[in-house]
């Protein structure tokens, strides 16, 4: 089977939307930004079901997949966050400084367990997965209101439920990894 499967094209063409959304953005085209950010978010879930369908689930995708979710979030967070672009609903600089804070931390205990303990293996959490919606969904508010203009309360809930949900998955990460530690290996 060749690494390059139709789902890993799927995932690199998210990669490749990226940089597009963000010139969008800095360029002020929200409009252009939200379907470009919208597609992107389609082929997340594009990606992941062509692969478990076709059975076409390959180690580059495993690692390709969370990887473009990342950048794809990382970006979009650090963009709706500079100062300057008069975004009617910027996101708040303390948002995006705790969940790049949050990854870099799940990455960085991932691989020091790795390298002080021995192989363990992390499975994407509940809490991981409803985090990524949940910003997923912050954004998609906050840009149509971006497009639309004007300041919404709706973009502050969305903060809010970010926050928590960052707070409550960096704790059950914290905890399943020291579960994780302590069981030996088999």
């Amino acid at each position: 089977m060749t690494a390059i499967t139709l789902a890993n094209q799927i995932t690199l063409l998210r990669m490749l939307l990226v940089p597009a959304f963000v010139s969008l953005v800095v360029y002020g085209y929200l409009g252009w930004a939200l379907i470009v950010f919208m597609i992107a978010g389609l082929t997340d879930m594009l990606d992941g079901l062509i692969a478990r369908w076709s059975g076409q689930q390959s180690r580059l995708g495993a690692w390709l997949d969370p990887m473009a979710d990342k950048l794809l979030a990382v970006s979009t967070f650090i963009v709706l966050t500079v100062p300057g672009l008069g975004l009617a609903n910027p996101l708040p600089i303390w948002l995006t400084v705790m969940i790049i804070t949050r990854d870099v931390v799940i990455v960085a205990t991932v691989a020091i367990v790795n390298l002080a303990v021995g192989r363990r293996t992390f499975k994407p959490s509940i809490f991981g997965k409803i985090a990524t919606a949940t910003y997923m969904l912050t954004v998609v508010v906050a840009m149509f209101f971006n497009y639309l203009g004007y300041h919404s309360v709706f973009v502050d809930l969305f903060v809010w439920a970010s926050t928590a949900i960052t707070l409550i998955s960096a704790l059950h990460y914290i905890r399943h990894a020291s579960r994780i530690i302590d069981t030996p290996q088999s």
